[in-house]
Order: structure tokens, then C-alpha cells, then sequence
């Protein structure tokens, strides 16, 4: 049997996934859980053998989580969720260490094949999303402008996106209000933009904000 805890933030998807993969015989969803804080702790509690994690999420958010459980809790594997199906957020959670990144876009039979699979050992994109990254690395494409930020300032810049200021951003991610201001000014050079609101815009365009 595999243990999975689900985390999302939308109970009408944490109840609709949750009925779904346990109506699978080798599946059982152990805990449900709305933010990446409580799941540091119910990993402890249920010893989950696969995460379903949602990307966009309140608190330190979906990446920050991910960095924190594959640092403490090794042997659990991951599969990212999100809306997007291409685009820099599945590319910074595989280097991220996410063994699979799945679409909510996508049938339910791809969410328990992603499961199977990253527990045999193996690493599992969607269909949809493996096509798009094969199509995005064609010489000539638009890359996304959001693929060349670190781990740290693809976090930073999530959080700034969901409207958190440098405070709020430094306590979910454990930093300092001033290496906070660095990574940011870091990616607005690297993005080629000047403030907050630049930064919104480019991130619609480029599909790296979710909706709330």
C-alpha cells in the first residue's frame, strides 16, 4: 500500500483528490493538509511514502516546503501540483529534487501512474507538461525569463507574487529582511525589471502565477 498525504490549500480539491486515489487498492491518502507547515508536521505523525504538493500555497508555499522535506525527510518522494502545465515551475521543482510534477489539468489516471512511478525509483512528468518542456528547449522558442532565477529567488519571487511583503517573506523562508531585499533586487536584474508591479505583469505573460 502507498502512503500519500495531499497538500493543497482548496478543500473542494483536497476532498475531490482525496476520494479519488482511494479508490485505488495499492493507494491510501493518510492525511490532508491546506499549507506546507502543517505537512512538515504530519510527515512526522504518518510517514507518508509520496507527497502530493500543491505549488501555490499560503505560508512558506509549496517550493520552500518541497526544499524543507527533501532535506529532512529523505526517503519521501514528491509530486508537484499546479494549474500550469509548461513554463519555468515545473522546470525549478525537478531541479529542485521533485521526483513528479502533474497538471490539475490532467486525468487522475496520470496522478496515480506519477505516484507508481516515483515510488519505483523513477522520475514522472504528465504528458501535457513533458510536451511543452520538449517544445519550450526547440531552438527559437520563447523561453521563459523565469527559468534562469535560483531556487531561493524563484521562492522570494512566489511569495512577492502572492502579495506577502519582506517581513512576512523572511519569516516563512527563515531569512533575514535584508537577504530577502538581495534575493529580490537579484531577480529584478535578472527579469530586467524595476519593481513589484513589472514583476506581476511578466509573470501573467509568462504563465508563473497561479490563481488564488
Amino acid at each position: 500500500m502507498i502512503k500519500v498525504l495531499l497538500v493543497d490549500d482548496h478543500e473542494l480539491i483536497r476532498s475531490g483528490v482525496e476520494a479519488l486515489l482511494n479508490a485505488f487498492e495499492d493507494i491510501s491518502v493518510v492525511a490532508v493538509c491546506d499549507c506546507g507547515e502543517k505537512a512538515l508536521q504530519r510527515i512526522e505523525i504518518d510517514l507518508p511514502d509520496v507527497v502530493l504538493m500543491d505549488v501555490n500555497m499560503p505560508g512558506m508555499g509549496g517550493f520552500e516546503a518541497c526544499r524543507r522535506i527533501l532535506q529532512r525527510f529523505p526517503m519521501v518522494k514528491i509530486v508537484g501540483l499546479s494549474v500550469h502545465n509548461g513554463g519555468a515551475i515545473p522546470q525549478q521543482l525537478l531541479k529542485l529534487g521533485v521526483e513528479g510534477f502533474v497538471s490539475k489539468a490532467s486525468p487522475v489516471s496520470e496522478m496515480v501512474g506519477a505516484i507508481r512511478a516515483v515510488m519505483a525509483g523513477k522520475r514522472y512528468l504528465c504528458q501535457d507538461v513533458a510536451s511543452n518542456l520538449v517544445f519550450e528547449s526547440i531552438e527559437g522558442g520563447e523561453a521563459s525569463p523565469f527559468s534562469q532565477l535560483s531556487q531561493r529567488e524563484a521562492e522570494v519571487a512566489q511569495m512577492i507574487l502572492k502579495g506577502k511583503g519582506i517581513q512576512e517573506i523572511a519569516e516563512a523562508l527563515t531569512l533575514s529582511d535584508k537577504t530577502v531585499n538581495t534575493y529580490r533586487y537579484r531577480l529584478y536584474a535578472k527579469l530586467k525589471i524595476k519593481n513589484d508591479v513589472e514583476l506581476t505583469r511578466l509573470a501573467v505573460k509568462h504563465h508563473y502565477s497561479e490563481p488564488i
